[in-house]
This record gives C-alpha cells, sequence and structure tokens, in this order.
C-alpha cells in the first residue's frame, strides 16, 4: 500500500544469538578487517584492536554490516544502521528464548519487540 500518508521508511529489528565456536578465529579475522579498514584513523585502530583482543563480542562487532544484510535487496536502499552485539547466558531450553507466536504472524508488519539489553560493541552509523 502506496499512499502519500504511508512512510517510505521502514526499521527492521533483527536479532540474532551466534555461538562462537573458534575465539581465536574470530579475534583474527575482526584484526584483519581492521588491518584493512583505510578510512580507520591509526588513533581509532590501536583501540579498536586492543578492543577485539579483550572481547570476542567486540570483534563480531568490527565484522557483522547492517548493508551488507540488505545490499543486494532490489527496491530498497539503506538510509541508516547500527549494531551492537553483547556476552550473554543463552539457554536454548529456556521459555525467554522461545520465538513469540506474533513474531510467526505473516500478517503482523511489526513483529515483536525483540529483548533490549545494554549492549556493548561498535556502533555503526551509515
Amino acid at each position: 500500500m502506496s499512499t502519500p500518508e504511508t512512510s517510505r521508511y521502514v526499521r527492521l529489528h533483527l536479532e540474532l544469538v551466534l555461538e562462537i565456536t573458534d575465539p581465536e578465529e574470530l579475534t583474527e579475522a575482526a584484526l584483519t578487517r581492521i588491518a584493512t579498514d583505510d578510512s580507520m584513523p591509526d588513533e581509532e585502530r590501536t583501540h579498536a584492536r586492543a578492543a577485539v583482543r579483550e572481547d570476542e563480542a567486540e570483534a563480531l562487532a568490527y565484522l557483522v554490516e547492517p548493508a551488507d544484510m540488505v545490499g543486494e535487496v532490489p527496491g530498497v536502499e539503506l538510509a541508516q544502521g547500527s549494531w551492537s552485539s553483547e556476552l550473554i547466558d543463552y539457554d536454548p531450553e529456556s521459555v525467554e528464548w522461545d520465538v513469540d507466536e506474533e513474531d510467526l504472524d505473516d500478517g503482523d508488519n511489526e513483529g515483536g519487540d525483540g529483548a533490549n539489553g545494554a549492549a556493548t560493541g561498535r556502533p555503526g552509523g551509515l
């Protein structure tokens, strides 16, 4: 439905839980990304290297790019993106991690509200 009253902007909420199976490989990949980022000032590069060596969530944040998630989607252009990551306690058997029925309802374009807590990691503004 496209009317003058309808916004052309959509906020896409996405929550992923990832298991880090090889922390050293993850850290090395993040350090490589940092080393090859020509747009990063040297002072920020030094800080970034230290951060990813200390925290796997921080390393992951340097490897995830919101623009990559929608770059090939026809008919859309990323207007703004941000992301963060944090280490969490995860129990797949817990009710807290069940997908809500409203999240699966195809008729509901807004889905459910994800858990929003204090997040650490690299904010990314595009």
